[in-house]
């Protein structure tokens, strides 16, 4: 029999083990020396422009600067909510590139969507222009052997990894567990921007990462996000937010890993860049060519521009994770609160996770008490249409607070919405049976359901990330996009979840417009998404016997308070469904109990052990808010 405490003497042996091993300076110059030695320098443009292809969206980039005149900035921006729209343009602009590209994110998959615009910043890197790739270690590849490839792939490739555990690229379990017990607030703060800018003068940030769920290519999966398009002087904030986070120490060159270091270190001879495989290459080229085509690119980006004024772009700062009571490294964070606190007629909100921070409650709070409070539409996850089913157990724990207290309009997504975010012409392209011959790592990543964001902390790998099982079937979506618009004026897309993670934790970033144009499209696009065939109406369950009624609130709100122990299962809230024939309406309007149903607090969930996990989590994760 293995005595019980063995298995946590073995832990903090590793722990040990791995704060021993720091990397001999000696074998960094080793690595650099043979990166250098057998790096590809092969180039395939002799051009001063780098054999850039034309591009409508560079060129309306170029324009807006040349408009801009000191304190009179010009820019060109484009809302991108259409999954579609967003990988082409993003290909487009590597194409044009000139000069430089910097890439930010959070997450890298091996899958077809991320090896498809790895594959096209090689090539950029090969016509000779400088391209420099910051991920987040905690969700970055899981491969040593593709960092190898990576370091020697082209000179002007160069890859770094933002606060990677014990200094190692890919992170064994055990692992995990040891920069948790040992360095719980280093590994919990992560990087979380989502950055691509090309040349000092266009760039794209919202939330989407590099893996196919983010563009709807995940056969089961896929999230409905959005990023936004802008050219102008707001560029040149992005290329220098990257810039601090490029040199800051956290981030890490592939060399100075552990693990990579001795990958390379042991197998001398280049790898080579193989060429790509993909599961379903028919999307892959149809994307590469309206990547080239200039009519489909005005048609579906820039038909909806706005050429605008004032356009701010906002990132945290990396110090943020180090000192997080330092109100200048939380620039973004600070920004998005001040837009929502200063808000006199309306607050359009869309955020994946409602976890709502100590400061974000007070700033509601204070709306609410206003002589004519603002009207606040929430739209959310469900938990059938949410893989993160932990945060949104802390969602469902304070829906009364949300609900009365703050005045929130609350809609979660449905797992089968009818129009999710946007017309996606490629989500019912052929091709989505059988991988295609020679796969390889792109079909692995996709079946494996891995590097959601939550993964690492107490959300898990594999299967564990899968969302809830359901009762219907079909494709799912689950909601991404970061958005807010206040009183039709400005609005702010972002990688902010509106949540504690996001305000104390993660470093953030994102774009607010002051435009009422741009405005306007937003609102329109996130009301879509509480369009009765998109999501459930969250109200107050209607009273029937008042005695009762009261009764069980006074034990809900009694039982919502507990740290612990909150398992009373009648909410003062539930999911509601318009009835046929019924106009929309809102959960204030005397007739709403008349055209809308209740259809159960987890409406079309399956009995799970993701259920039961939900609940467990209501009734004993308040203290983990943060983390989650």
């Amino acid at each position: 029999m293995i005595p019980r405490h063995l298995p946590l003497l073995g832990l903090l042996v590793v722990i040990a083990l791995l704060q021993g091993c720091t990397l001999d300076p000696s074998r960094i110059r080793r690595a650099d020396a043979l990166v250098a030695a057998t790096v590809d320098t092969r180039s395939d443009c002799a051009r001063a422009d780098r054999c850039a292809i034309g591009s409508p969206l560079r060129d309306a980039a170029d324009a807006a600067l040349a408009a801009s005149r000191p304190g009179a900035p010009r820019h060109v921006v484009a809302l991108l909510s259409a999954s579609e729209p967003a990988l082409v343009a993003r290909l487009n602009l590597i194409r044009a590139a000139r000069q430089s590209i910097d890439v930010q994110t959070y997450i890298w998959d091996s899958d077809d969507a991320g090896t498809l615009v790895l594959d096209e910043l090689l090539q950029a890197a090969r016509r000779g222009v400088r391209v420099r790739i910051l991920i987040d270690q905690l969700a970055a590849f899981d491969n040593v052997a593709v960092f190898d490839r990576l370091a020697r792939a082209n000179p002007n490739l160069q890859v770094r990894l933002y606060n990677p555990t014990f200094d190692k690229a890919v992170s064994s379990p055990l692992e995990w567990a040891a920069g948790i017990v040992c360095c719980f607030h280093r590994f919990n703060q992560r990087m979380h921007n989502k950055v691509l800018v090309v040349d000092d003068r266009v760039g794209i940030t919202g939330g989407r990462n590099y893996q196919d769920r983010y563009f709807d290519w995940d056969d089961d999966f896929d999230y409905v996000d959005r990023d936004v398009l802008v050219g102008g002087p707001a560029a040149r904030a992005m290329t220098a937010s990257f810039e601090q986070f490029w040199r800051h120490p956290r981030a890490v060159p592939l060399t100075h890993l552990r693990d990579v270091n001795r990958h390379l270190l042991a197998n001398p001879a280049a790898p080579g860049w193989p060429p790509p495989r993909y599961r379903h290459p028919e999307r892959v080229y149809r994307a590469q060519q309206e990547a080239d085509d200039t009519a489909w690119l005005e048609a579906h980006v820039l038909a909806q521009s706005v050429r605008t004024g004032r356009v701010d772009f906002f990132s945290d700062l990396p110090g943020k994770t180090e000192q997080p009571q330092e109100r200048e490294d939380r620039a973004f964070t600070r920004q998005v609160m001040q837009m929502v606190a200063g808000a006199r007629r309306e607050v359009i909100l869309q955020t994946p996770y409602l976890v709502m921070s100590k400061r974000a409650r007070g700033i509601f709070r204070k709306l609410r008490r206003q002589e004519a409070p603002p009207r606040i539409v929430v739209s959310t996850n469900s938990l059938a249409s949410t893989d993160a089913f932990a945060v949104y157990a802390l969602s469902y724990k304070h829906r009364k607070r949300y609900i009365k207290k703050y005045g929130f309009e609350v809609y979660e997504m449905k797992p089968h919405a009818l129009d999710p975010a946007q017309d996606n012409a490629w989500a019912s392209m052929p091709g989505t049976g059988p991988a295609a011959e020679g796969a390889g790592a792109g079909e692995a990543a996709s079946r494996r359901h891995v590097d959601v964001e939550t993964r690492g902390l107490l959300g898990s790998r594999g299967s564990g990330n899968r969302p809830a099982p359901l009762l219907s079937a079909g494709r799912r979506f689950g909601l991404h996009a970061k958005s807010i618009v206040v009183d039709d004026t400005f609005a702010m897309v972002g990688s902010h979840n509106f949540d504690p993670r996001s305000d104390h934790y993660n470093t953030e970033a994102g774009v607010i417009v002051y435009d009422p144009r741009v405005a306007d499209q937003l609102r329109a696009a996130i009301l879509r998404e509480t369009a009765p065939q998109n999501a459930w109406v969250i109200a107050p369950r209607r009273p029937l016997v008042p005695l009762l009624t009261d009764l069980n609130q006074a034990i809900g709100d009694l039982s919502s308070q507990l740290p612990l122990f909150d398992f009373w299962p009648y909410r003062y809230a539930t999911s509601y469904e318009l009835k046929d024939g019924c106009t929309p309406m809102r959960p204030s309007d005397p007739h709403f109990f008349s055209c809308y149903t209740p259809v159960g607090d987890f409406p079309d969930v399956a009995i799970s052990p993701k259920l039961l996990y939900t609940r467990l989590i209501t009734a004993f994760g308040a203290g983990v808010q943060g983390i989650l």
